[in-house]
């Protein structure tokens, strides 16, 4: 699968709206066919960066970044950004989460 992380810095006016901004952004590329998760955080530690964290299935990345929701929702971020965004991409094993063989806790 594709693992990206991506932390976008939110100019201090946007900060408040920047979700609801991205909500037709986001919903489109759920629904993408290949899109394992797309999830917002928001930073506990600067309130003006957001994290996103998302997985696609193995080649469905170009279609993901060639979408006509992809370009539309850069473009309407764009102007909400005090910095180009920070990324991390990169091809992982698997489809999904695996549990934390380090923490283990009986429910």
């Amino acid at each position: 699968m594709i693992f990206i992380v991506v932390k976008y810095k939110v100019k201090p006016e946007f900060v408040d709206s920047f979700i609801e901004l991205t909500r037709s952004f986001t919903e489109a590329t759920r629904a993408e066919e290949g899109n394992l998760w797309f999830e917002w955080s928001r930073s506990v530690e600067a309130d003006n960066e957001f994290v996103l964290v998302e997985a696609f299935k193995d080649g469905s990345g170009e279609a993901h970044v060639s979408s006509d929701h992809f370009a539309a929702g850069l473009e309407a971020m764009r102007p909400t950004l005090a910095e180009t965004p920070q990324i991390v991409s990169r091809q992982v094993d698997g489809e999904g989460w695996d549990r934390m063989g380090e923490l283990q806790v009986d429910a």
